[in-house]
């Protein structure tokens, strides 16, 4: 799938959040800016999951520049560069520093974690790199068994231990391995229990203290995977992962179907941290980094 291609799905995939936006906005749009319409503005966003803070920014954009008289597209075009604005400083390419990289995958059970471990390491391969896929979430057998599963589908290899071994030993071994066979990039795929928390910081910082161990650096990126239809639940997911290994950047799951599209906006502006990627789905090619005004253009123009 082309980048373009991805893009058109994801303005495919917006339609239910879009429509809850403009349908009744459009509705209420009378030629002018008056306080039916601002009011009704700022019920769609909320509605939307974008969030009290960042609805609040955008009515009071509107209110402040819109003219008194004033055509459709005036509002939607000025929609659209409030959100705009807000998400371009989200937007950054991947760092992998020259030589072994690794990337760590973080998130509960069901964000799409394990599926976004083979898409990355899918599009990484397409760029030229040597991806090795870890199994590191080894207290639930099917993830194993899945990432081994989407590693032969997307033609990449997976190191995995028995169910049960320990996720600091699987990722000692892996690096082993890559730096043994010219592996550039390990993708490692972790735990996401996320409601026994002493249990997984404690796991999750040895496997970084493994890595900059056996490296001599941190993982080059920590990825929190959330899953878009959470909303802004996943503010507090990623105040744990956050502690626990110091995140740099996240990856959108699930923006296909969902009515809550909007809730990027306040997950962005509350963690402070960049979106790598966004997915759409389950296959492999499902997968794009984050482009802000491609973002902003799904959700608002279809």
């Amino acid at each position: 799938m082309t980048e373009r291609s991805f893009w058109e799905k994801l303005r495919a995939g917006l339609a239910r959040t879009r429509e809850g936006l403009l349908g009744p906005l459009r509705a209420a749009f009378r030629g002018e800016k008056d306080e039916a319409l601002l009011l009704r503005l700022e019920e769609v966003l909320l509605a939307a999951d974008v969030g009290p803070e960042e609805t609040a920014r955008v009515v009071a954009a509107v209110a402040e520049k819109l003219p008194g008289r004033c055509a459709w597209e005036e509002l939607l075009a000025l929609v659209e560069a409030v959100l705009l604005e807000d998400l371009r400083g989200a937007e950054r390419e991947l760092a992998l520093p020259p030589g072994l990289s690794v990337l760590l995958f973080v998130g509960v059970n069901g964000s799409g974690k394990t599926t976004t471990v083979a898409k990355v390491g899918r599009w990484l391969r397409a760029e030229g790199r040597r991806p090795l896929l870890v199994a590191a979430d080894t207290f639930r057998a099917a993830a194993i068994e899945q990432l081994k599963e989407l590693g032969e589908a997307a033609g990449l290899p997976v190191l995995a231990h028995r169910p049960g071994a320990d996720p600091g030993a699987v990722v000692h071994d892996a690096l082993e391995h890559a730096q043994a066979s010219g592996y550039d990039a390990v993708l490692v795929d972790t735990a996401g229990r996320l409601q026994t928390k002493k249990p997984l910081m404690e796991e999750l910082g040895k496997i970084r203290r493994v890595v900059e161990k056996m490296t001599g650096r941190a993982p080059a990126e920590r990825i929190l995977v959330v899953d878009a239809t959470v909303g802004q639940n996943a503010i507090s997911q990623a105040q744990l992962f956050h502690e626990a290994v110091g995140l740099t950047g996240l990856a959108l799951t699930k923006l296909d179907g969902t009515a809550r599209g909007g809730a990027v906006l306040p997950v962005v502006r509350a963690l402070r941290l960049p979106i790598l990627w966004v997915g759409t789905g389950k296959d492999l090619e499902d997968l794009a980094p984050f482009r802000a005004a491609e973002f902003v253009r799904a959700l608002l123009r279809g």
